[in-house]
């Protein structure tokens, strides 16, 4: 819990939630827009986890839903995800690629329902990709590196199409 919003100097810890059933090396997690859906990204598994939360954004009220979806015919090392607005797009971060895959789900944030689309190389700025972020619109999206210790701006010209990524800046 933040006594701030947004300000995690003024965290304090309330609860976990282990998903260590489903894989022992965790790179990020993500929840859909209303909180009642969690997303765990596995290493050791090369998958997405879905999880249901009965309490909004809650991890003590969350459970397994059974469903996972496998990005290692894409990625072999997954760092980080991101989802865009409706959840009808899906973005995964990979070392082994240095790249964000994208995956288009035919029903918003049900991974079961998702198929790959394209990708896109952040080879050129990043060679340690972590972590994955996007503006609201999509027109924007931020790769932050461990090898660069920086964070890539790239410029989307199609709002959360990647085959329109273009590299803009580093901070």
């Amino acid at each position: 819990t933040l006594s701030s919003a947004f300000d995690v100097s003024t965290a304090s810890f309330v609860d976990s939630f282990s998903v260590s059933s489903q894989d022992s090396a965790i790179r990020d997690v993500e929840f859909n827009a209303d909180g009642t859906k969690m997303y765990v990204v596995g290493d050791t598994n090369n998958s997405i986890f879905q999880y249901s939360l009965s309490t909004a954004f809650d991890v003590s009220t969350a459970s397994y839903d059974s469903v996972s979806f496998s990005v290692a015919s894409q990625e072999t090392n997954p760092s980080g995800m991101a989802f865009n607005t409706d959840g009808t797009k899906m973005f995964v971060l990979g070392r082994s690629g240095d790249d964000v895959g994208e995956y288009a789900l035919t029903t918003g944030f049900d991974i079961s329902t998702a198929s790959f689309t394209d990708s896109f190389s952040v080879a050129g700025q990043e060679t340690g990709p972590e972590g994955i972020a996007f503006n609201t619109d999509g027109t924007k999206m931020f790769v932050v590196g461990e090898a660069g210790d920086d964070v890539n701006v790239y410029t989307l010209s199609t709002g959360f199409d990647v085959s329109s990524a273009s590299y803009t800046s580093n901070f």
